[in-house]
């Protein structure tokens, strides 16, 4: 896990009864650990995004979202590695090519939006969002398929991030963390961008501090 992990995520995964190894927030940094645990251990490496097995589970997602809200127009959800967007893409134009995907990121870490404007891989470099879960750079597998199906990447900044994050807890009471923000962040901050007026948002990830919400770090 990288050292800035959130303390919530660290004390959930800890609790599980995991062996945790902590490294730089880099990704040199995070492959390199990697790779020493797996020469030492035999353990089989499972990706958590580049992968095409963890692709389609992702996809699962928008597969349910389809079945349970019939006539959605777009469908958003929120893009580090591309892994569930990707998914979400697959699942959309196989069985619902009308309907547009959309992804949402972070203003501070947008390598989606701008390798989506240039037709190639843009690594992110030095993120800089509180939605720890989308720092990361899209995949050699996500990127062709996001690239082919996905219609747009929305940005939102971090004061929209929080708001969506507040007003799910106190609306929906449901509790998401700040990465999971970004569809809600997106459709809020750029509405004109979003066609149609049945939309539908993949909310994935609850890995929220209840004793330090990010809108009271000011």
């Amino acid at each position: 896990m990288p050292e800035n992990a959130p303390p919530v995520k660290k004390a959930a995964v800890a609790g599980y009864g995991a062996r945790i190894t902590y490294t730089e927030s880099t990704q040199e940094a995070r492959e390199k650990a990697l790779d020493e645990i797996v020469a030492l251990t035999g353990a089989v490496f499972v990706h958590p995004y580049n992968d095409y097995r963890v692709i389609a589970g992702q996809a699962t997602a928008a597969l349910e979202l389809m079945e349970q809200v019939p006539g959605l127009t777009t469908i958003i959800a929120p893009v580090g590695g591309g892994g569930l967007l990707s998914g979400t893409a697959l699942s959309v134009s196989a069985l619902q090519p009308g309907t547009e995907v959309i992804g949402a990121e972070p203003e501070g870490a947008d390598d989606a939006f701008r390798s989506l404007q240039a037709g190639k891989i843009i690594p992110l470099t030095n993120p800089r969002t509180i939605a720890d879960g989308l720092r990361t750079s899209l995949g050699d597998l996500t990127f062709p398929i996001i690239y082919k199906h996905v219609g747009a990447i929305l940005t939102a900044s971090e004061e929209a991030i929080m708001e969506a994050m507040r007003l799910t807890w106190e609306r929906m009471k449901l509790v998401i963390e700040p990465s999971a923000a970004l569809p809600l962040a997106a459709l809020m901050t750029k509405t004109g961008r979003v066609k149609g007026d049945k939309i539908g948002l993949i909310v994935s990830g609850g890995n929220a501090d209840l004793d330090h919400p990010p809108w009271l770090k000011s």
